[in-house]
């Protein structure tokens, strides 16, 4: 186990009693005495992680602040005018765009690709990452249970394609997804293979800047669906790039985070960790 995959296991526990325990504000000593660590400790490698204290990132997982983030940005497209669609918004710094395979790419799940792969480790546990000459194709967060049959399923999706696994090719990529700032990573492409409605609601995504969030309707109305809110939901958990295809800053209108594909904790991880990356921006 590495150190970062040690470090994230103690936060997401930690996480986790926070959330169980939010009314009640658990004081450090007891998150910490949860975790086995002493407060000391604990708080040292969480502020490590988070850029907070484990207080302040407590604040970013209440109803009131996620209700607060949805009414800040009321539409996708007032929060597109707010991040300016500029070098100021990192959504926009880290992608030129978003590309889907042809139909008949789609029919023969791939052919005449080269895709690489390999594991990761991120702030947020271990992640499979695919990539080809035209941009990163697959993104997941991972765990030792999950890897055979995620890679499996994987390999189904793009089975002509050719599959192998390669860490030199995709360590750059994680550089540049999460110390933008150690990488010269030219920008990245996203390669995804989507219904025309999949596509609509992957691009909508792509327009909330980090540390905001929106609702399931909202996104509905930015596409012009206002009554396929079911439908966008759908999509929206069907998303096969994990934190670059944000999904995990669409909560429901009430201030619940909701579900995750990769879990309800690490989406609690995610939104907190971005939370605090904007206050210290």
């Amino acid at each position: 186990m590495t150190t970062d995959t040690y470090h994230y296991e103690r936060i997401a526990k930690a996480i986790e009693f926070i959330s169980e325990n939010i009314t009640a504000q658990p004081t450090l000593e007891e998150i910490a005495e949860k975790v086995n660590l002493s407060p000391f400790h604990f708080q040292r490698i969480f502020t490590e992680w988070a850029g907070v204290s484990p207080k302040k990132f407590l604040q970013f997982l209440t109803a009131d602040y996620l209700k607060a983030k949805i009414k800040s940005t009321a539409t996708l497209i007032e929060a597109a005018e707010i991040a300016g669609l500029s070098s100021q918004s990192r959504v926009y710094d880290l992608f030129t765009g978003i590309e889907a395979v042809t139909p008949q790419e789609f029919k023969s799940g791939g052919k005449g690709l080269h895709i690489s792969y390999a594991y990761h480790q991120t702030p947020f546990g271990e992640c499979f990452l695919a990539v080809t000459e035209r941009g990163i194709c697959g993104m997941a967060f991972t765990d030792e249970h999950t890897k055979k049959e995620d890679l499996a399923t994987f390999k189904k999706k793009w089975f002509f394609a050719t599959i192998q696994e390669n860490t030199s090719i995709t360590y750059p990529y994680i550089q540049r997804i999460f110390t933008p700032h150690l990488s010269s990573l030219d920008k990245l492409h996203l390669l995804v293979q989507g219904t025309n409605f999949q596509l609509k609601v992957w691009e909508a995504l792509l327009t909330i800047p980090q540390g905001s969030l929106t609702t399931y309707q909202q996104i509905a109305e930015s596409i012009g669906k206002d009554k396929a809110v079911r439908a966008v939901g759908t999509a929206v958990g069907n998303n096969p790039i994990a934190y670059l295809i944000p999904c995990h800053r669409v909560i429901r209108k009430e201030g619940k985070l909701g579900e995750y594909h990769w879990g309800s904790i690490r989406k609690k991880a995610i939104v907190g960790w971005e939370a605090a990356k904007k206050i210290s921006d």
